[in-house]
């Protein structure tokens, strides 16, 4: 099948000055923690993967920091979350520990799920899972949308916490399953606050957007179908996330109208860590790697005298020893008692 023209992206209009000064220095700092966190905890569980430490599948964030990273500084850990087999990202912004997450890669007792989920299956007190089934954790967000309706309805507030919205992230291959489509009738149908997120990284394993999902923008022309308002950022830009971001969850808090986003990103890396990625050229890697996230955060904020060269690579470093020593967590922590394998296990 022939591929068609690059689409033409209208992305959320923004001012990256104004970003910046809403952030502010500290909070900046920290956001770009979490990016460099996130790479490099790909990178030494990417190595771990590749020495057999790590079974099963493994499903890498490289290339795709800025949407998560920019979607909770603005929408903070106590909303709603569910997400995709590619979820480490997710669950580290949301407050669970290198140590427990390398360690239930590495499927041992302290890890996360106490080794039983792996790769595909993080949660926290506020990341509903991973979902191994592509589009499955669209309709658990939705049905979150309803609770957190629902209790708001009733004048009360979930777990005592404040909780506004449900968020979900999905990639561009969910939007052509049947649960895609169901969900959001619903929600648009009862005006659930969900904030839909296509992280459109371009492939759905190894098929291009542009031969599985037969319009294109995905948000722009899905949408209106469901009654819902659209937005498009540059996934590349955590400023463009970040003020599109902001934009949507004031708007769902003021009128709990369901929003569609569609996010275009690009992964770094193959589907999984066993896909060499051979569908997509060299020349097409390096060009989407030249809009590294990190890149174009380090180069705002050195531009705007926001941090040096040098303060940015401390910060590497720091985060680089961060990931080695929970690498070093997960090889020295106990493997799970076979015993226990029948415990927490709910069968009606």
């Amino acid at each position: 099948m022939k591929r068609k023209p690059p689409v033409a992206y209208n992305f959320f209009e923004s001012d990256t000055s104004q970003v910046i000064k809403q952030i502010g220095k500290e909070a900046l700092i920290k956001h770009l923690k979490a990016m460099l966190l996130i790479r490099n905890f790909e990178i030494r569980a990417e190595a771990a993967y590749l020495q057999g430490k790590i079974g099963g599948f493994f499903h890498s964030y490289m290339g795709q920091e800025a949407v998560q990273t920019s979607a909770v500084a603005v929408m903070g850990i106590d909303q709603w979350w569910a997400t995709s087999y590619r979820c480490h990202a997710l669950a580290l912004l949301l407050g669970a520990t290198p140590n427990e997450l390398m360690a239930e890669l590495f499927g041992r007792v302290t890890g996360n799920a106490l080794g039983r989920g792996g790769s595909m299956h993080f949660f926290t007190n506020r990341l509903l899972g991973g979902f191994g089934i592509v589009g499955g954790q669209i309709p658990i967000a939705t049905g979150a949308a309803f609770t957190v309706k629902y209790l708001k309805d009733q004048k009360e507030q979930m777990n005592r916490r404040n909780c506004d919205v449900s968020v979900c992230f999905f990639g561009d291959g969910a939007v052509v399953q049947g649960s895609f489509h169901e969900s959001l009738n619903l929600a648009s149908l009862w005006d659930l606050p969900c904030i839909y997120v296509i992280e459109n990284n371009q492939w759905g394993m190894g098929t291009h957007v542009d031969r599985a999902v037969c319009v294109e923008p995905i948000a722009e022309k899905k949408a209106p179908g469901f009654a819902m308002e659209s937005y498009t950022f540059d996934g590349m830009d955590f400023f463009n996330c970040y003020a599109g971001f902001q934009h949507v969850f004031n708007s769902v808090k003021s009128n709990s109208r369901p929003v569609l986003i569609e996010v275009v990103t690009e992964r770094f890396r193959g589907h999984s860590i066993s896909d060499p990625g051979l569908y997509r050229t060299k020349d097409e890697l390096q060009g989407c790697m030249a809009r590294d996230p990190l890149l174009i955060m380090f180069k705002t904020l050195t531009n705007s005298h926001i941090i040096t060269e040098e303060e940015y690579h401390a910060m590497d470093k720091e985060m680089k020893e961060i990931a080695i020593a929970a690498i070093k967590y997960a090889d020295d922590s106990p493997w799970p008692d076979p015993i226990t394998l029948e415990e927490d296990v709910f069968s009606p």
